[in-house]
C-alpha cells in the first residue's frame, strides 16, 4: 500500500520555489541545462552530444559553446590540485612530469572535459599541479605513489569544488 502525504502537512500547503536546473555535481562550470546536440567548443574542438562532451566531428551547423574545462582554464579555477613536495622532486623532475602528462593523455582520449591547466614549479623547489577535473588530480596522486612510492594525503573542500592533492618524498 502506498503512504500518502497527508493533506494537512505543512509542507503541502507551501509554494514550491522556483528553482534552477541543478548543475552538474554542484559544479559551478558544469552545464546548466542540456545544449542542443551537437554543439562544438571553439576552444579545444569537443563536441557536446546526447547529454556529453566527446570528441569527434561536428557539422559545419553546429553551435558553438565554450566546454567547462575551457571555460575553467580562461578563468583560472581549477578543481583538482596536486602539490609534489620533498628532496625527491628536483632529482626526478623530468620522470615525474612524464608520469603527470601519461596521466593526462591516458585519461583525456575518452574524457575531454579532463585536462592538466599548469604544471609549474614551486618556491620550495617542488611541483604544483592544476586540473580541471577532481579525478584527475586523484588519478595523479594515485599513479605517482604506485610509481614512486611516497606518502599521499588527499583534501576535499565541498565548499570550494576543490580537491587537494599532497604527494611527498624525500630523496633515500
Amino acid at each position: 500500500m502506498r503512504r500518502q502525504r497527508s493533506k494537512v502537512h505543512p509542507a503541502a500547503s507551501q509554494p514550491r520555489p522556483d528553482r534552477e536546473l541543478p548543475r552538474a555535481g554542484g559544479d559551478p562550470f558544469g552545464t546548466p541545462a542540456k545544449l542542443p546536440s551537437p554543439t562544438l567548443c571553439g576552444d579545444c574542438g569537443a563536441v557536446y552530444r546526447k547529454g556529453r562532451w566527446t570528441w569527434g566531428k561536428a557539422p559545419e551547423s553546429a553551435q558553438r559553446h565554450r566546454c567547462p574545462a575551457c571555460r575553467r582554464v580562461a578563468e583560472q579555477y581549477p578543481a583538482g590540485l596536486v602539490w609534489l613536495e620533498g628532496s625527491y622532486v628536483p632529482l626526478h623532475r623530468e620522470e615525474l612530469e612524464n608520469r603527470i602528462r601519461h596521466v593526462e593523455e591516458r585519461e583525456r582520449r575518452e574524457h575531454p572535459l579532463v585536462r592538466v591547466m599548469w604544471l609549474r614549479e614551486t618556491r620550495q623547489g617542488g611541483l604544483e599541479v592544476a586540473t580541471t577535473d577532481a579525478r584527475l588530480a586523484r588519478g595523479i596522486g594515485s599513479a605517482l605513489r604506485r610509481a614512486h612510492r611516497g606518502e599521499l594525503e588527499t583534501v576535499a573542500s565541498e565548499s570550494s569544488n576543490l580537491l587537494r592533492v599532497y604527494w611527498r618524498r624525500d630523496a633515500a
